[in-house]
């Protein structure tokens, strides 16, 4: 079995729960949670408080470590908090993505077997509480009280309460019984509990359409923050704006539990991070890090920087060596400024950049890196700061904390002396296993603790810890004469091209076809009709046919009204459009 670096096993880095516990009482009168919506902010001192009160609600209601704890709604404090107390308290908290439809929603709930769910009120109205039979109550997240209930159970101590809404109501009396003196930074403690205690089941809502719940113990958790605290990719009063979903692995980790293992400030967006509102969000909390996918920072390159560069005098300016450097300077200043003007870096993950976005950036030397995980690692595997980042790769293996190797897949080229093939990869963040699937487990985890990502690529030198991935196996489209296609490299080129604002290469009939989502504001900018916008989807067809292989040749193009539906880290549900 893997030999994790003794750093991590090591006090304080070696128990999640005291590394909470030291940095709310070193933070607590410092700012921790804002709520961009309505500005309001609370300090890790309130944030602790409610914390503990909600420690007493779940002891009041007879909440075991364990049970589980299923919570569905946006990114605000309310949130953060019903997270953090249910992982403190030992419980296992089950995080539901809000823009899951409401079947999909009641079925995580059940199959989960949460007892307790704590949910936005608009999306409450949505669902039906009688398809959910386990849940003894549910909360809400915006008044924090009980909007439905059962029959209330017999709490630790004999006592049966009337009601969960009873217990709601006389909580501040048993919490001023509790703390007497009031709460200090004192009275923060939490209990040690297994680091393979499940903390978190992350319901994956992935490309492919299968849904499956994700068990990521303490462990698991402890490994990503870790090493976002060593790496110091936030430190005390850094500032953090947490836009992409809390539930999902990659905001969640990067975006609230490594910036409370240190006492940051996060504001909470709380809003669809549309490119404009994410720009005025940015120049205003002017972030400390950034952590973004792909398509966000893509949307924005095309909303600031091309328009910049496609003018004709820069156009001009831009051909001549020598000025093309000042150029550059100029577009990296306006591009930073964009974001805001005080951050370290910029963390794309989540699925890959566009080659053309990231050969730009590097080019200005724009402070960005690629970074590669999955919801099984919660979420990271590889990444590597700006400065040491090789464009093409998605950082290096974590050290200390994850390995990786290649099963070889002999009908794939070799690359630069690099054999090709699945990534496996070991290490304290790989997942426990599925919840209530072990036949999924199986698959997935080898006895000897290797997972299979279902990603392709390979490992470079030093020490093959340098990923370069090429795409999904479940994605690669197999030629009628045995060429290996990956619609993902089509789909690059495909992007760029003039009127694009999203494409998906599929198989049909033995041929390659290319489903295209128009930019509808460079559209009505140009004043396209229906029939100009064919034409222009031709050309954009000839002259991709042009820059790929004869066997990645696409022979067809169809247009598409609608944007295609995508998960919530904003990768294209693929199998929709089989």
């Amino acid at each position: 079995m893997y030999k994790f670096e003794d750093a991590y096993e090591k006090a304080p880095y070696n128990d999640l729960l005291q590394i909470y516990q030291q940095s709310f009482i070193d933070s607590f009168p410092l700012p921790a949670l804002t709520d961009y919506v309505n500005g309001k902010t609370i300090t890790y001192g309130d944030m602790a408080r409610r914390i503990a009160r909600l420690h007493l609600f779940f002891e009041l209601c007879g909440i075991r470590p364990g049970d589980k704890i299923a919570l569905l709604g946006t990114n605000r404090p309310n949130w953060v908090i019903t997270f953090m107390a249910t992982i403190t308290y030992g419980a296992t908290i089950v995080p539901i993505l809000s823009d899951f439809n409401p079947t999909d929603a009641q079925h995580i709930v059940s199959h989960s077997d949460a007892v307790l769910l704590f949910v936005s009120d608009n999306i409450f109205s949505h669902l039906d509480f009688d398809a959910m039979p386990e849940l003894r109550a549910v909360i809400s997240l915006d008044s924090r009280t009980v909007i439905a209930e059962r029959a209330p159970l017999t709490t630790p101590t004999g006592r049966r309460p009337t009601s969960h809404k009873g217990l709601v109501s006389s909580l501040t009396r048993h919490f001023h019984k509790r703390y007497p003196n009031g709460f200090s930074s004192t009275d923060i403690r939490y209990s040690h509990f297994d680091g393979d205690s499940v903390a978190v089941i992350n319901y994956t809502s992935g490309t492919t359409g299968y849904s499956k719940g994700v068990m990521l113990t303490l462990d698991n958790l402890r490994g990503n923050v870790v090493f976002g605290i060593r790496s110091k990719l936030h430190y005390q009063s850094s500032r953090c704006l947490s836009f992409l979903p809390l539930a999902h692995t990659y905001g969640c980790t990067f975006d609230m539990l490594v910036p409370l293992s240190v006492g940051a400030h996060v504001t909470l967006l709380g809003k669809t991070p549309t490119p404009m509102l994410l720009l005025k969000a940015m120049r205003q909390v002017r972030p400390s890090l950034i952590v973004c996918v792909p398509l966000i920072l893509e949307k924005i390159y095309r909303k600031v920087v091309v328009p910049m560069i496609t003018k004709k005098p820069i156009r001009w300016v831009l051909a001549v060596p020598g000025l093309d450097k000042a150029v550059y300077s100029i577009i990296r200043k306006k591009l930073v400024d964009a974001f805001g003007g005080q951050f370290e870096e910029v963390i794309v993950g989540g699925a890959p950049l566009n080659p053309e976005v990231e050969s730009f950036l590097e080019t200005i030397k724009f402070p960005f890196t690629v970074g590669y995980g999955m919801t099984e690692c919660g979420p990271l595997i590889s990444y590597s700061p700006w400065r040491r980042f090789e464009p093409g790769t998605t950082g290096r293996v974590l050290r200390g904390i994850m390995e990786a190797k290649i099963l070889v897949d002999s009908t794939l080229p070799v690359v630069d002396g690099h054999p090709q093939g699945e990534i496996m990869v070991r290490g304290l963040n790989v997942m426990k296993g599925y919840y209530k699937n072990p036949d999924a487990t199986l698959a997935a985890l080898e006895e000897d603790g290797w997972l299979h990502t279902g990603d392709m690529g390979w490992l470079s030198e030093p020490n093959n810890r340098t990923i370069h991935i090429r795409g999904r196996y479940k994605t690669m489209i197999l030629s009628s004469n045995g060429q290996n296609i990956y619609p993902e490299e089509i789909e690059a080129k495909m992007n760029n091209m003039p009127y694009v604002n999203e494409c998906l290469v599929i198989e049909r009939s033995g041929h390659l076809v290319a489903l295209c989502h128009p930019d509808a504001d460079q559209v009505t900018r140009d004043g396209l009709d229906d029939e100009a916008l064919k034409a222009a989807m031709l050309d954009n067809l000839s002259a991709l046919n042009a820059l790929v292989a004869p066997y990645e040749r696409v022979q067809d193009i169809e247009i598409m009204p609608e944007e295609f539906e995508k998960t919530p880290k904003r990768s294209i549900r693929r199998f929709r459009y089989k």
